[in-house]
């Protein structure tokens, strides 16, 4: 996440195959028109080079079909894909996993885990990782327990929080924020 290492958003979309930025496109920003997009943007770049963030947003807006983008109420059609591309340059999702792991190692007994996570994505790896290691794999129902069974090394504080109605009237960007929590319990 540091701007003067590694490749910069607009040196991957200069090089990356249409295949690669649908993909992206469609895993990390749950992109609807993933394909049509990707398919814009490399026919735009082989023209000219896409220089600015608004000559990108642009590309992506007239890549969607109009009644999503004047749906009534609806963010900008640009925002997901420019989210995807963040995520993907960042390696955010990989970052987040070895924050997660190396937060279990350092936490004591009884220490709190607290995420507040902004996207879905996010929220989905949050949640799977607090659920492995609060509810750890049983054997069947049909087959006496093991003397050895492991104890759950966190377990759940409360269920997820989302902002209320006040507090995303007063701070619009807490809408899509959900907290996760569990206290680490060995």
């Amino acid at each position: 996440m540091d701007p003067g290492a590694g490749e910069s958003a607009a040196e991957w979309l200069a090089s990356a195959t249409r295949d690669d930025i649908a993909k992206v496109l469609k895993d990390y920003g749950e992109e609807r028109y993933a394909r049509r997009i990707a398919a814009r943007i490399v026919a735009r770049r082989q023209q000219t080079a896409i220089e600015t963030t608004s000559e990108l947003a642009d590309i992506i807006r007239a890549a969607q079909p109009a009644k999503a983008r004047h749906a009534a109420g609806a963010q900008d059609p640009a925002t997901r894909s420019f989210q995807a591309i963040r995520i993907h340059i960042n390696g955010e999702l990989e970052q987040l996993r070895l924050g997660l792991q190396q937060a279990l190692q350092v936490l004591k007994v009884g220490g709190r885990l607290a995420v507040i996570s902004f996207h879905s994505l996010e929220d989905r790896l949050v949640k799977r990782f607090i659920r492995q290691y609060a509810n750890p794999p049983r054997p069947s129902r049909h087959l006496p327990l093991p003397a050895d069974l492991p104890e759950p090394r966190l377990q759940v504080r409360q269920r997820a929080r989302r902002a209320s109605a006040g507090e995303c009237r007063r701070n619009p960007r807490a809408r899509s924020a959900v907290l996760r929590s569990a206290v680490k319990r060995r």
